[in-house]
């Protein structure tokens, strides 16, 4: 959603169009352009072109701005939800040595979220006559699933580096992601985190980042693996102050 369409710069007084003349001329663009691709016999750039027009078919009637106050928007109803809670774990691939770790770096990621919302799901829990209980809901994708399901497998019956599930029920349930608007948020929240770590970005970051999981003023829930010296703001809010 957040792409610039290049049509759309080509049309004049684009912003000006009803929404069914913006798709209608944006449409007429894309189909030349597909048969131009064909036509030169640019066989693989005509079929990344064609997919990336697949993904973005449902926007071409917006606007870039108006499809970034879409996702403000959004990340500002995620913001509002005193009941929710964000954890990730962020991992710089040039300070992660798989080889020390023992772990491949996705692994140690889905440990380390695995155990952090366990930790606040027994935190959240304390003096409950009845705890409450977690289930984790994960983007479909084949590989990753049969591996994810083995670990949590792992994780029950030994339990993570750091705690033992009593909390998390079952394996991971496997979704598919475009018909799952829950999964779109978590999705949101990761592309936020990961524009501000790589991009500087903090538009969206701001905004979300006040969701992740925190005790005594300290944003337990959210991890940036890196070098020690970093002072981006996941690592200042991840610090406990003395």
């Amino acid at each position: 959603m957040l792409r610039k369409y290049l049509e759309q710069s080509r049309i004049p007084d684009f912003q000006a169009l009803s929404s069914s003349q913006r798709r209608m001329r944006v449409e007429s663009l894309r189909k030349a352009e597909l048969f131009r691709l064909q036509k030169a016999t640019k066989i693989s750039l005509y079929h990344q072109t064609k997919k990336n027009y697949r993904q973005t078919e449902s926007y071409i009637h917006l606007t870039y701005e108006e499809r970034k106050q879409c996702i403000s928007d959004v990340a500002a109803c995620v913001a509002g939800w005193g009941f929710a809670r964000l954890f990730a774990e962020c991992i710089d691939k040039v300070f992660f040595d798989p080889a020390r770790s023992g772990i491949a770096v996705d692994e140690q990621a889905f440990e380390q979220v695995v155990s952090r919302f366990e930790k606040y799901l027994q935190i959240v829990g304390t003096g409950q006559r009845q705890p409450p209980l977690g289930l984790l809901i994960h983007d479909n994708n084949p590989t990753v699933a049969q591996k994810h399901t083995r670990l949590m497998r792992e994780f029950h019956g030994k339990g993570t580096l750091y705690t033992k599930l009593t909390q998390i029920i079952e394996t991971p349930l496997f979704v598919d992601s475009q018909l799952t608007s829950m999964v779109q948020i978590a999705d949101l929240c990761a592309y936020a985190l990961r524009r501000y770590l790589e991009n500087g970005e903090s538009e969206l970051f701001d905004i979300v980042f006040v969701r992740a999981d925190r005790k005594d003023g300290v944003a337990v829930g959210v991890r940036h693996y890196t070098n020690r010296g970093c002072s981006c703001k996941i690592c200042a809010s991840h610090r406990r102050t003395i």
